[in-house]
């Protein structure tokens, strides 16, 4: 609903002011997978409390703040522009603007793109092909500018302060031992059944030359977005580095890793491109013991400002945040699906996001924003998106992980704090007076209260039901 987070403040400040004992009817939103972006009406009373606690009651405590908040995004992909290819400007416009406007859309602010080919892209590439090119004389992102580079622009036009980073998925092939992007022979790629990889055994050639090459080709490729006007505020060293796939991949040992981030890439970073950041991701292992290693390597550790976690990584988030608790923590590419796009797959998400919240993390992202309605890769898997199109009729189809992520992203930007509550499955964050609480009502319909010191919300809890809601705390 148009200017619905302006209508609440008023609403809510509104509110702040009334003594204690009355009570005044404000607006929530609640999401159900019949009825998305709902806006319906609770009760916000102020009423001393005696510290009694209150059986079912979940209580949110502003003063018990935990980690500041990055932002929210999803991930630029080749697939996701040729999807909306298929529809009028107008028609694009708009879909872009249901994710990037900072008034009315989800509101993304920090997102991620491949350095080269990804999954998800129309084709293998990388941005320098040429063998033995050590000096990257042939490095170009001329084929960026077909798909990505147009995006990007697309949604900084509608949001300037959106952050841009980048991760590979794989260097240029002629890096890797086996010559080739894949690491998995299938049959979707021409990889030979002796090119095949394996966990803990690093595929990149641990040699000066290449190692020295490769820091050079993140370098120039800082440069080259930074001269289409496109600040690419931090790199991921490289996605899930212990997986073996059929689609652009690189194994690396972790040690083989920590080298090349200390001794190669972090201090080509350092001198050429200080202002972007360099993130040890994306993680996607739970054994803390591969993290650790690189995290307390002598050079490497003096370079990552943070680590990025996705898919099975979520079981390395929660000692991570205890081990090293100054360094910041992101989720950067949230679990796919299997193109369901079902309120099932939104109901794990949040799953998700509670775990990743309720364990340290700055940030969150989904994956793949937009896709026409196979959902499928070049490499055959079959992913969720946010938003499908029909590459037969334009039909757009908004599905349930576009609301849940605008349940988030809509209200809670960079600046605010999460706040402790009683109840994992609420999740609060404030920034200054301003407290948004996310709840998921995972049950049947239900009369529920939230406190917040003398603040009582009194609401019915649709079935099945993301519930956001906006209360201005005062000082």
């Amino acid at each position: 609903m148009k200017n619905l987070s302006y209508l609440l403040s008023l609403l809510l400040l509104a509110c702040a002011g009334q003594p204690e004992g009355s009570s005044m009817e404000v607006n929530w939103v609640a999401s159900t997978a019949g009825q998305p972006w709902v806006v319906k009406t609770t009760k916000v009373s102020k009423d001393a409390s005696d510290g009694t606690e209150e059986p079912g009651v979940i209580k949110v405590y502003p003063p018990k703040m935990q980690q500041e908040i990055d932002g929210f995004g999803g991930c630029f992909n080749e697939l996701g522009w040729e999807a909306l290819q298929v529809l009028p400007a107008d028609r694009q416009d708009s879909l872009l603007n249901a994710v990037f406007d900072p008034m009315d859309g989800c509101r993304f602010t920090l997102c991620r793109m491949p350095l080269g080919a990804n999954d998800y892209a129309v084709d293998w590439y990388s941005h320098n092909e040429v063998a033995g090119d050590f000096e990257m004389r042939n490095f170009s992102i001329a084929r960026d500018r077909e798909r990505l580079i147009p995006y990007i622009k697309k949604a900084q036009q509608i949001n300037p302060a959106i952050e841009v980073w980048a991760s590979p998925w794989s260097p240029p092939s002629w890096m890797k031992i086996n010559n080739h992007y894949a690491c998995n022979p299938d049959k979707v790629n021409d990889l030979k059944p002796e090119g095949k990889g394996q966990e803990m055994v690093s595929q990149f050639r641990m040699e000066e030359a290449y190692l020295t090459a490769y820091a050079h080709y993140f370098s120039k490729f800082v440069s080259a977005y930074a001269e289409e006007e496109i600040d690419i505020s931090a790199v991921h060293v490289q996605n899930e580095p212990n997986s073996c796939q059929n689609f652009p991949s690189c194994v690396w040992h972790p040690d083989d890793l920590a080298t090349f981030i200390g001794d190669y890439l972090g201090p080509k970073l350092a001198a050429d491109h200080p202002q972007t950041k360099l993130w040890l991701g994306t993680i996607e292992r739970p054994q803390i013991e591969r993290v650790s290693a690189i995290l307390e390597h002598p050079e490497a550790k003096k370079y990552i400002k943070g680590v990025g976690f996705q898919w099975a990584g979520k079981g390395a988030i929660p000692k991570v945040n205890t081990a090293y608790p100054d360094l910041r923590l992101m989720q950067t590419e949230t679990e796919c699906g299997n193109g369901s796009n079902d309120w099932a797959a939104a109901e794990h998400t949040f799953g998700l996001m509670k775990h990743y919240f309720n364990n340290g993390a700055n940030a969150y992202l989904y994956w793949n924003i937009f896709l026409n309605e196979t959902g499928k890769s070049q490499w055959g898997w079959k992913q969720n998106s946010m938003i499908s199109i029909n590459s037969a009729d334009g039909k757009v189809v908004f599905n349930p992980e576009f609301y849940l992520m605008k349940h988030f992203s809509h209200f809670i930007g960079a600046g605010f704090v999460k706040v402790e509550s009683s109840d994992a499955s609420c999740l609060a964050f404030r920034k200054g007076s301003e407290l948004i609480i996310v709840y998921y009502n995972d049950g049947d319909a239900v009369a529920q209260q939230f406190t917040i010191g003398d603040v009582k919300l009194d609401v019915r809890l649709a079935a099945q039901s993301f519930n956001t809601f906006r209360v201005d705390i005062g000082t």
